[in-house]
């Protein structure tokens, strides 16, 4: 697919471009952001360049994971990194950060969502997978103020730094934010037994 770049009322989600390795350098500098994703730690620019270099436009280019730059609608800074990561047919994970700056203005849970959308509405996904490791407040807030819906914890389900972690597993389905699924879905039934 070829990268594209979506809008909502104050932000924009573009491709990444050589222009951002050295926001981005700055940004994965942040202690939040190297302990609760899977960035790098040190962080270097070698490692940014990679990433906008060749990790994004491969991530598009073989249909694995679509990655957005995020910034002001009107112009400004690198605000964060989002991404749809594949897990299966129909199933994408979204992963995020954001720069410690611009933490508690409504702007991750505003871009989960519209990542959402697109996702239900152009990719044919019908289950949306939210994870991060127990313990990581600030990301399962926003994850549930974008409508994912809690499923428990995922034993030994992240891997990060050389260490496996539980990790807290949400998803959203089409259905939650009133879109048609692209395969139909029958729930289990109250009460049913293997």
């Amino acid at each position: 697919m070829e990268p594209i770049t979506l809008t909502t009322d104050r932000l924009r989600l573009r491709p990444f471009v050589p222009e951002d390795v050295d926001a981005v350098t700055a940004a994965c500098q942040d202690p939040g952001i190297q302990r609760w994703t899977q960035v790098p730690s040190p962080y270097t620019r070698a490692d940014a360049d990679f990433f906008v270099n060749r990790l994004v436009p491969d991530g598009w280019r073989q249909d694995g994971e679509y990655t957005f730059a995020v910034e002001p609608l009107d112009g400004g800074p690198l605000l964060a990194a989002t991404g749809l990561h594949a897990r299966g047919p129909g199933v994408r994970e979204v992963g995020f950060w954001l720069i410690k700056e611009h933490r508690g203005h409504g702007y991750m849970t505003e871009v989960v969502t519209a990542l959402a959308r697109w996702a239900f509405t152009s990719l044919d996904v019908h289950r949306l997978v939210w994870r991060a490791e127990v313990g990581n407040g600030p990301s399962r807030a926003v994850a549930e103020r974008a409508g994912f819906v809690m499923e428990g914890v995922e034993r030994a389900g992240l891997a990060n730094k050389g260490t496996v972690r539980d990790a807290w597993v949400a998803s959203l389905l089409p259905s939650d934010l009133g879109f048609p699924s692209p395969l139909p879905y029958l729930p289990a039934q109250a009460g049913a037994q293997a």
